[in-house]
């Protein structure tokens, strides 16, 4: 079973920076892809971006320009750059990746918080 361990979530007031970072622990199979989504109270989980272990890279329409992603193979992290921060930004955001042995599988991070203050 993979773990996936988050941290550097926070509250932060609008216009500023946050940096994530996700570690993921396993003892089989390649890691694919990783990424980031979020999710308010009531509200789908919804893509905000994603890491091949190519480099390619997918941003949300709604964070292009202010988020990066950046993977660190050797060290199995993801790491998600967040500045020019917004209200709308606030939510729960979770780490993602997509693990490879004999099929893909999905696994989960615990969430972090982000709260951005007006």
């Amino acid at each position: 079973q993979v773990q996936l361990v988050e941290s550097g979530g926070g509250l932060v007031q609008a216009g500023g920076s946050l940096r994530l970072s996700c570690a993921a622990s396993r003892t089989t199979g390649s890691i694919v892809a990783m990424g980031w989504y979020r999710q308010a109270p009531g509200k789908q989980r919804e893509l905000v971006a994603t890491i091949t272990s190519a480099g390619n890279t997918n941003y949300a329409n709604s964070v292009k320009g202010r988020f990066t992603i950046s993977r660190d193979n050797a060290k199995n992290t993801v790491y998600l750059q967040m500045n020019s921060l917004k209200p709308e930004d606030t939510d729960v955001y979770y780490c993602n990746a997509v693990i490879e042995r004999v099929v893909r599988f999905n696994y989960w991070g615990q969430g972090t918080q982000v709260t951005v203050s007006s």
